[in-house]
């Protein structure tokens, strides 16, 4: 585990604030849930919540047949990062950071349609190593939960030059988006 050098103290209530710097780095926001985890040395860990995370197995299982049933690479993405990829290699893409792109369409919680040769439409981890991670068309549909808050999205990409995503790929990827909501809720 790398040190940072900080020390905090811990208050009357049991709370220890995270210092900024540790926040930025980390892009934990106020409210947002973190899970805590004593290991087997007795160190106490913090880490980020991610409902998606918990579903990692079966989102996967999710991309898998939409990526075979579409002939798309399919992808599912928690706030941060790529989660479960299906139709192209795994060690390209699985916890990548998110584009621009996607944490605009998280932000407006509209699915969007992004037809933009070259685009590296929902993963800017490997733009600089993979010159072969550009799409021609990309579909990205978030993930909302009962709150009205997105969680994640569901993105359908094709390298397929003529491609362009339809209405068909858009109602595909919502109802993935829907179905995985649902799964987080029971």
């Amino acid at each position: 585990m790398k040190a940072t050098g900080i020390v905090r103290r811990i208050d009357d209530l049991g709370r220890v604030v995270i210092p900024k710097e540790i926040r930025r780095t980390m892009r934990i926001r106020e409210g947002e849930p973190l899970e805590i985890f004593v290991d087997r040395e007795g160190e106490v860990i913090l880490k980020k919540y991610s409902p998606i995370g918990e579903l990692a197995e079966f989102a996967q299982e999710y991309a898998d047949s939409l990526a075979e049933v579409t002939e798309h690479v399919a992808c599912v993405l928690d706030k941060d990062v790529v989660v479960a990829v299906a139709g192209a290699p795994r060690k390209e893409y699985l916890e990548k950071p998110l584009s621009q792109a996607a944490k605009k369409v998280l932000e407006s919680k509209e699915t969007t349609i992004i037809n933009d040769p070259g685009a590296h439409a929902f993963c800017e981890g490997c733009k600089n190593e993979i010159e072969n991670c550009k799409f021609s068309s990309t579909v990205l549909a978030p993930i909302m939960v009962s709150e009205g808050e997105p969680v994640g999205l569901v993105v359908l990409s094709s390298k397929n030059p003529g491609k362009k995503m339809s209405e068909l790929e858009k109602k595909l990827a919502n109802t993935a988006a829907g179905f995985l909501a649902k799964q987080m809720e029971s």
